[in-house]
């Protein structure tokens, strides 16, 4: 499976990319909700894990252009 992660907390980043990798999958990481949206109406993810507090565009603000970029990925926000 091919995920997004859009989260800017190195530790907790780091955490979830080790767990995700460790499980098989492949894990994008971006920091920034500008730099998300640009790789999540390019590319094709599977799913999309997101900050809602992350720098530029925040997390909800990110997956609502998503989304009116016709982008029908799921989601799942941290919180």
């Amino acid at each position: 499976m091919r995920l997004l992660l859009v989260e800017d907390d190195p530790r907790t980043a780091d955490y979830v990319v080790r767990g995700l990798t460790e499980a098989g999958h492949v894990c994008d990481l971006l920091r920034d909700g500008h730099d998300g949206l640009f790789a999540a109406t390019r590319n094709a993810y599977d799913v999309i894990v997101a900050d809602r507090m992350v720098p530029g565009l925040d997390g909800l603000s990110m997956i609502k252009a998503v989304r009116a970029a016709g982008v029908r990925t799921p989601a799942i926000f941290l919180t």
